[in-house]
């Protein structure tokens, strides 16, 4: 048991180090010859290599055009700032990598059966491969290492490696993890559909960055990922162990999927995160998700959500005008589990929760991965889905679309089956080519052709289906629609001052007050009909010193959260620079895509 202890914390030590691998000694604790010698070792060392996405997911979308933010925002202090290696210094860490490199060039020391082996080694190259597919989306050409590397040794000083040779490396690694990776493996460590999960995600996020990234030279190589999406996907969807979870009540079981005590076991879930707050694991991000701290969803995300009946809610006349209320009337039911809605209660209240309307903030708050509740074991004991089998049918879908290959029956097992649960009509190929949706078209002009209209409402199926998870990012910078950032999300819309219903009840809640006049105290406020007294907030533009800002002031307008000019600079911005510190130590570390 000693040696157990030794390890865990060399790896502990070895995880929370700061320093870069490439400019320290190497700080492993323990000699292989006296710890990789059984099955045992090689569990208890991979295990502690184990890293799974959590809540913290739920706020991930501040990057993206999903969400306003307060924060500071690396794309957003990118786009408004000076940025060079000087400012952006965070990102070029190798500790992790140093870590699954060291049990890859010793575990065929253990005295353990092949397939123990293979299965171990199988996982610490899907470590490796995650390690890498996040260097490769932050940087592209980067260093490529899959072996321990020490002081002294010349490859510490190496150049870049091409995107292409090290993503080539990346898929054999998930390959060879594919076919090694057992389907049996305890709860909340990733097994083989896990892994496939993954390889099929790295595959279509590199297949489409090839398609519509010229500027790495590799469009005739796109293909071959897309194909392997489509039959890694495909491959899992034959499988049979999962399904999409539905109860048949549209109002509920997809917002079930982010509120759930317990994950395990759910045919939708292909690996599952899960927290006790008992057993001190919690995911409690409450506070931060409900949209009164640095994020709040955009109204661009609500607009994309279909009506009920499946026809486009940017295609009603007077779309653009409509209020908080209207807004939610007879829409996809995934947008009422994903924000909260008019009448919604917020525990312990029993009344209908009245929106809060703060300063930089669109008036809008967030459900998903907000657990309704007052008790803190439950707030923090909701499990994180890691990997949905709705992911696996988008891919396969998306895949398909790109590679032409698209049919009907493809919607029907993929889209469709997504769009049943939440009791939408059937996406029509025919009739998505025949008349591509403008407010998509517009956001995506790089797509043409004859599968435009249903490679658009893919993505619009993309974005709904997991707003709010931390997927949107990574969808824009592959679908090369960084311009899309620049465009400073917005929030609800108010034609002016007046009184408004913010519940859905026909009785105004709020009353915006133009800036000079004095918001009243106690019994002087202004009652509604139901006695209750009215919330007041002083509104005009963003440089007025009042509680709401409008883009007209006092003329209405939609929530503005702020008004500095962004600028997303094609390709660079796609990519982040090394940072100097680190070309400093490696001069054959060369910049790329104009960064200095």
């Amino acid at each position: 048991m000693k040696k157990y202890i030794i390890l865990l914390s060399a790896l502990l030590a070895l995880g929370s180090c700061d320093e870069d691998f490439m400019d320290r000694y190497p700080q492993t604790s323990v000699a292989p010859e006296e710890f990789f010698k059984s099955e045992e070792d090689l569990e208890l060392y991979v295990n502690g290599l184990l890293s799974l996405s959590g809540s913290g997911s739920y706020l991930s979308d501040q990057s993206s055009d999903n969400m306003a933010t307060t924060g500071a925002i690396e794309i957003k202090n990118i786009m408004t700032g000076d940025p060079s290696s000087q400012t952006i210094t965070g990102g070029w860490n190798w500790g992790r990598l140093r870590n699954i490199n060291y049990f890859l060039d010793n575990y065929e020391q253990a005295q353990a059966s092949e397939e123990a082996k293979g299965h171990f080694s199988g996982l610490a190259r899907y470590y490796r491969a995650q390690f890498y597919f996040g260097m490769i989306k932050r940087y592209s050409d980067v260093p490529w290492y899959e072996v321990t590397l020490n002081p002294g040794d010349e490859d510490l000083y190496k150049a870049r490696d091409p995107r292409e040779m090290v993503m080539e490396k990346v898929m054999e690694d998930l390959e060879f993890a594919a076919n090694h990776v057992r389907e049996s493996v305890p709860s909340g460590t990733p097994d083989l559909w896990a892994v496939k999960t993954f390889y099929a995600r790295v595959a279509l996020y590199e297949g489409t960055y090839r398609k519509y990234h010229a500027e790495i030279g590799l469009e005739g190589s796109a293909n071959g990922f897309l194909e392997k999406a489509r039959d890694e996907a495909r491959s899992i969807m034959d499988g049979g162990k999962f399904g999409i979870y539905t109860t048949g009540n549209i109002q509920s079981d997809y917002g079930s999927l982010f509120s759930s005590q317990n994950l395990i076991g759910n045919p939708e879930v292909i690996l599952v995160n899960p927290y006790d707050v008992n057993k001190d694991r919690s995911g409690d991000v409450n506070y931060t998700v409900f949209g009164d701290y640095e994020q709040s969803p955009s109204r661009d995300l609500v607009m994309t959500y279909l009506m009920a009946d499946g026809s486009s809610f940017t295609a009603q006349t007077g779309h653009e005008t409509k209020g908080f209320v209207e807004e939610f009337e007879n829409r996809d039911p995934r947008l009422m589990q994903t924000i909260a809605y008019p009448g919604w209660v917020r525990q312990p209240n029993s009344d209908p929760y009245i929106q809060s309307l703060n300063k930089n903030f669109t008036g809008y708050h967030q459900l998903k991965g907000y657990n309704n509740t007052v008790d803190n074991i439950e707030v923090g004991s909701v499990d994180f889905p890691v990997y949905r089998y709705a992911e696996v049918l988008l891919t396969y879908a998306e895949a398909k679309a790109e590679l032409g290959e698209l049919t009907q029956g493809d919607l029907d097992e993929t889209v469709n089956i997504l769009r049943q649960r939440a009791g939408l009509p059937a996406l029509d190929m025919a009739t998505a080519n025949a008349s591509p949706d403008l407010f998509m078209a517009e956001k995506y002009p790089s797509v043409s052709g004859a599968n435009q209209g249903v490679i658009l409402e893919i993505r619009r199926e993309r974005r709904v289906e997991f707003a709010l998870e931390g997927y949107r990012y990574d969808d824009l910078m592959r679908w090369h629609a960084g311009k899309l950032l620049e465009i400073i999300p917005e929030g609800m819309y108010f034609p002016g001052l007046g009184k408004y219903d913010m519940t859905g009840d026909g009785v105004e809640d709020i009353i915006l007050i133009d800036k000079d006049s004095d918001i009243p105290t106690g019994d002087a406020k202004e009652k509604n009909s139901l006695g209750e007294f009215l919330i007041y907030y002083k509104a005009g533009t963003i440089d007025d010193n009042v509680d709401v800002f409008l883009k007209n002031g006092e003329n209405g307008g939609n929530m503005v959260t702020e008004t500095k000019v962004r600028t997303f600079e094609e390709p660079k911005y796609y990519y982040r620079p090394i940072p100097v510190q680190q070309v400093t130590l490696n001069p054959n570390l060369e910049q790329i895509f104009g960064w200095n």
